[in-house]
Formats: C-alpha cells, structure tokens, sequence
C-alpha cells in the first residue's frame, strides 16, 4: 500500500502539517508532533482504524484516497526463485559448514 495522506490533504486546501494536526485534535485525535511529522512525510508503521476514520473525516475522503494499493509489489512464496530459474539465473549454493577432522562441526562464529 502507498499511503497518499500529503496529496489527499493538499487536494482539500491543507498544505501544512500542523494545519492537519489542528482540525484532528478538534476532532478527538490528538497527535504529537512526530507522529504527524511521521502520517505527513512518510509511510506510518501502524495506524489504528479508529485514526483512519478521524482522517477521512476531517479531510472529507474516503480510505481509498489515502491508501492506494500496489499489487505489483506482491508475490508469492517462492515466486521469485521460478523467475530466476525461468530467466536462467543461478540458484545460490547451499552453505557449507566447516567440520572438524574427527566429523564433527565447528562451533559457530
């Protein structure tokens, strides 16, 4: 997912963070002033629904607006070595582990 929040707010006639922080704490979302450097400028870590429908509220959009999906990105396990083998990439060797004369391994590193 790509999180579209700077965009959607722009779109509304919000260009500042702060001007954000300011219409949500009048809604209940009281924000401090990393986390909302962090909803304005990156892609956040975790939000709580709860926030999201506070957002979408106080910016008039929907969760669409802000969350943009991006299905390339997916795949699935083992995918990408059928595409290495399906190019004619290599598989990397297996590691070798070192033994001790008498069979037995070497403690690790």
């Amino acid at each position: 997912m790509r999180w579209n929040l700077r965009l959607t707010a722009a779109n509304k006639g919000i260009w500042k963070a702060s001007e954000l922080q300011r219409s949500l704490a009048e809604h209940g979302l009281v924000i401090s002033a990393g986390k909302m450097s962090g909803l304005w400028s990156g892609q956040p870590a975790s939000l709580k629904l709860e926030d999201l429908d506070v957002i979408c509220v106080v910016l008039g959009c929907e969760i669409g607006d802000l969350l943009i999906p991006e299905p390339e990105k997916v795949s699935r396990p083992g995918q990408a070595e059928t595409e290495r083998a399906a190019v004619g990439a290599q598989a990397p060797a297996p590691a070798v582990i070192p033994k001790r004369r008498d069979g037995r391994s070497l403690p690790p590193e």
